[in-house]
Formats: structure tokens, C-alpha cells, sequence
């Protein structure tokens, strides 16, 4: 069985010296491609470039390519012979950020000079280097002195988006400006090691929090939240129960589910953006207070839970009038079209 001819690439130097011969003895292009397995547009393209005068030789064919590799790859801006190396380094030994050397280089030469250099480029030099004692020495000149690169934009998440997000700003106006209970900002609050976890539900108009207890094992997955929060949102009286607005976590990766079984529509959050959870952020600081950073979370019963949850509500809060938020939520609740003396 006939093998398929390879499409262009550069020829390899033993099919040079065949070609060469062939080319003596006069085959044609179909056949010399046929003999070498390539396409004869190869052949053809190869002949036309690497021809001389007094024809085609494999040694002049190899030294026409490289020329011309070496004219489309110019020289790196900081390789090693390069003074503007030389200078990097030097500033890199004194301590100065890649950031700090590529802004006084723009300060001293002008736009468009060899010296002007970006400080991308100085860390991509330095990771670069080969393994050896001059990398080791250069990453070490930084002040993170990572063993590698991690741009300050961080890049997009490779993790994947969570689908169908209904974004913050197609949320109503009526929920930012707090006109009407039943609107909810959630969270999650980690305990050591990320091994533990604990979920808070804020309501916006009245700042009532709930805590949710999470399974021990995996807290912060998709389902497991699925589960905690539906259970915890469905034990909400209905006219309280309207939206919640979350970041972009992957725990909530469920959420059409989670809309589904609660009526609840769920909203996110810009990347990095915790100000539009305002009043979540705020109360995670009080249940800090209960629920210390760097502490086993597992430890903690819902019931246990429930208790923190009801003496953080049962305090008076400024913004409320000096009311408390157990106290603002019962009389929204009272006052609901659909009245129900359910509170949670």
C-alpha cells in the first residue's frame, strides 16, 4: 500500500542530496516527489527557491534556507551577547523590578530605540534562561522569586466559565436600591486547609444571615452546595425567596438546578468584583467573629449554626435604625402579599 506524500516542510539534508541526484539524471517533479514521498508542490516549491545558477546542488539548496530562516527570525532583543542584557542584569542585581528597569530605559532613550524594552519581555528573558546558576541567580533578584512565570493578569481561567450566568447588570434596579425583601447575597467562608466549609446567605433590605452547614467531605463542590443551599433556601417563606447573587465560584456551577427546585434566580457577579456583594462581605466579618479563619468548620452543627446566625441577627445595626435584622425581616415578612409567620 501506497504511503500518503508529506505536505510542505523543510526537506531534511539526505533529501537534498537526492533530490540533487535526481534533478542530474532529469526525473520529473512527479517523480522525483513519488521517490522522496512528498507532494510535488514540495518538490516544485523547493527547486524554485533553492536553485542556483548553474542549477540545483543539496549544499547551496541548504545554505539559501538557513539564510533566509535567519532573516524571518531576527535576533531576540535580550540575548545573552546583547549589552541591553548586560544592563538588565545589572539593575536586577541592585533589586529593581523588571517593571522599575523597563520605565527608566523609556525615560532615558526614546520611542522606538533598541534600548527601550518591556518588562514582559525581561521576564520572559529570565525564564527563558536554560537551568544553570544565572537563572537560579536572576528569578532570586526578584522579590517573589517565583521558579515560575505568573503574569499579573493571570490570564483566562482554564478552568472554563460557569454556563449561562445571568450577569449583575441585567439584574433589576429595584433589587440594587433595596425597595423589596426577599433578594439575597450568598457566600462561602473557608475553614483550614480549604477542608471545611461554611455557606452565609445575607438578605439584602433587612441584613438577616443564614449559615448553612456543608458536608465534610469536598464542601465546596458543586453539589454538595446544590443540596446545603437548597435545603436552607427552601426553609425561606416563599415571598421572601425571590433572587441571589453569588461571585463566579464553581461551587454554584448547579445554579439553573439550584433556580429550579428553589424559584430563586440566581446572578453573578463581575470576576473580582466582592463590592456587589457588599452586605455578604460585611457579614462574613461578623461570622468571623464566631467562626475564626484557619479553624475546622466541620466541627459546627447546623443547629450550632443556626444559634450564631440568630445572635448576629438579634443585634441592633445602625443602618437599620438601630432595630435589629431579625426584627426588620419579620416585619417585611408580615407585611409580604403573601403573609406567613415562617421565618427560617
Amino acid at each position: 500500500m501506497q504511503s500518503t506524500p508529506r505536505h510542505y516542510q523543510q526537506l531534511q539534508p539526505e533529501e537534498r542530496v537526492t533530490l540533487a541526484s535526481l534533478v542530474q539524471q532529469k526525473f520529473g517533479i512527479r517523480e522525483m516527489a513519488g521517490m522522496l514521498n512528498r507532494s510535488p508542490s514540495t518538490i516544485s516549491r523547493e527547486l524554485s527557491r533553492n536553485s542556483g545558477t548553474e542549477g540545483y546542488a543539496s549544499a547551496q539548496a541548504r545554505e539559501q534556507s538557513t539564510q533566509r530562516r535567519k532573516a524571518a527570525r531576527p535576533a531576540i532583543k535580550l540575548h545573552a551577547d546583547a549589552l541591553l542584557f548586560d544592563v538588565v542584569c545589572h539593575f536586577l542585581r541592585l533589586l529593581w523590578s523588571p517593571e522599575q528597569i523597563a520605565l527608566t530605559l523609556a525615560h532615558i532613550f526614546p520611542k522606538g530605540h533598541e534600548h527601550r524594552v518591556s518588562h514582559e519581555t525581561i521576564y520572559n528573558c529570565i525564564y527563558a534562561q536554560p537551568v544553570g546558576e544565572l537563572r537560579k541567580e536572576l528569578i532570586a533578584c526578584m522579590r517573589q522569586a517565583h521558579n515560575k512565570r505568573v503574569p499579573r493578569s493571570k490570564g483566562q481561567d482554564r478552568r472554563g466559565q460557569i454556563p449561562d450566568m445571568l450577569s449583575i447588570h441585567v439584574r433589576p434596579p429595584e433589587i440594587e436600591d433595596r425597595q423589596f425583601p426577599g433578594h439575597w447575597e450568598g457566600d462561602l467562608i473557608k475553614g483550614a486547609a480549604n477542608a471545611s466549609a461554611v455557606g452565609t446567605l445575607v438578605e439584602r433590605t433587612s441584613r438577616l444571615v443564614m449559615l448553612v452547614k456543608l458536608p465534610e467531605f469536598k464542601p465546596a463542590s458543586a453539589a454538595n452546595v446544590l443540596q446545603a443551599f437548597t435545603d436552607k433556601l427552601l426553609s425561606i417563606a416563599q415571598p421572601m425567596r425571590l433572587s441571589m447573587t453569588y461571585d463566579q465560584g464553581r461551587e454554584m456551577a448547579m445554579h439553573k438546578e439550584l433556580s429550579k427546585r428553589t424559584g430563586i434566580a440566581v446572578y453573578f457577579c463581575d470576576p473580582h468584583s466582592p463590592w456587589q456583594r457588599g452586605s455578604n462581605e460585611n457579614m462574613n466579618g461578623l461570622v468571623r467573629q464566631y467562626l475564626p479563619k484557619g479553624t475546622d468548620l466541620s466541627v459546627y452543627s447546623q443547629e450550632h449554626l443556626d444559634a450564631i446566625a440568630d445572635q448576629i441577627n438579634d443585634r441592633p445595626r445602625k443602618g437599620l435604625g438601630v432595630r435589629s435584622p431579625l426584627a426588620v425581616y419579620r416585619e417585611l415578612l408580615i407585611n409580604s402579599p403573601q403573609h406567613s409567620t415562617e421565618i427560617h
